[in-house]
């Protein structure tokens, strides 16, 4: 681990960013050149303490998911998160398998969407990063470990995870799901994260293992769902999904199907984050 070096990068990649990049007000009174070491540690959810010590250059060495939260925190390209992992003495995260980060376009295009929620995923439908209005109308799964991280694997094996979705649209969003799943699989013939995770399904869920043995494939890309909030009601959003050329990552977009959901939305904008439930237990949480 490089730690002066590391602090520098951290600290001039810091510098360089405008708070309206990353969705926050800016104000010609301010003086701070950049983001905040506040607003660093709030967007990458650790201690402002912690990222004090990453720029002083006395931290322990950083595990690879904080990286992870940096590099989207700071909007870095993909070769400034290689470049950070090196720094910090870890192997960057691989292009395929379980340490996929979003694509810094797709982080940009996030932030510029604004009040419009969105998120990105891998082909695999793990969420890789969300912005605000996604994290107010479906909570936080960014900070998941293990098959948990996958919406596939939550929807069939916890059922709070479609506690959000009504009864009478579960079944179709399974076969979404599934299809999806299918369609990943022949993509990535032989992978073994892909093997590993549908094994580990058709071990778990009986229900999973009826709808694989359809053998029904379909890449979702345009689906109109009602969504069961906690805080503002019943949702219908239209989710328009668009995929990077090798498909391996998908930025889907949620947007109100009626003017109904489109007052309740800007009502849980005004309502905000404050109390609103994280994380996948004890809580319904939307699935996506």
């Amino acid at each position: 681990m490089e730690r002066e070096q590391l602090a520098d990068f951290l600290r001039r990649r810091r510098e360089a960013i405008r708070p309206a990049e990353v969705g926050l007000a800016d104000s010609p009174r301010r003086r701070t050149i950049g983001l905040r070491r506040e607003e660093v540690a709030m967007l990458a959810g650790m201690s402002v303490d912690y990222v004090v010590r990453l720029e002083q250059g006395r931290s322990s060495q950083p595990s690879t998911q904080l990286l992870g939260a940096l590099a989207r925190a700071l909007r870095l390209s993909d070769d400034e998160r290689d470049h950070l992992f090196h720094l910090a003495g870890h192997r960057p995260p691989p292009a395929d398998g379980v340490a996929r980060l979003a694509r810094a376009g797709l982080m940009r295009m996030l932030d510029l969407l604004g009040d419009t929620p969105a998120l990105v995923l891998s082909d695999l439908g793990e969420i890789l990063a969300k912005n605000r209005m996604a994290v107010l109308l479906t909570g936080e799964h960014t900070g998941l470990s293990g098959d948990r991280r996958y919406i596939v694997y939550r929807w069939f094996t916890e059922p709070a995870a479609r506690a959000a979705c009504p009864p009478e649209e579960q079944e179709h969003q399974a076969r979404q799901f599934v299809a999806d799943l299918r369609a990943a699989a022949g993509r990535r013939s032989g992978d073994p994260t892909v093997t590993g995770l549908v094994d580990r399904l058709q071990a778990a869920s009986a229900d999973f293992r009826r709808l694989w043995a359809e053998h029904e494939v379909a890449v979702r890309r345009a689906d109109r769902k009602t969504i069961l909030h906690p805080r503002v009601g019943r949702l219908l959003m239209d989710c328009e999904t668009l995929v990077t050329p090798d498909q391996g990552q998908q930025l889907l977009v949620l947007t109100p199907a009626d003017a109904e959901t489109r007052e309740r939305l800007e009502l849980l904008r005004v309502l905000g984050i404050e109390e609103f439930p994280t994380g996948g237990h004890g809580h319904a949480q939307a699935t996506v």
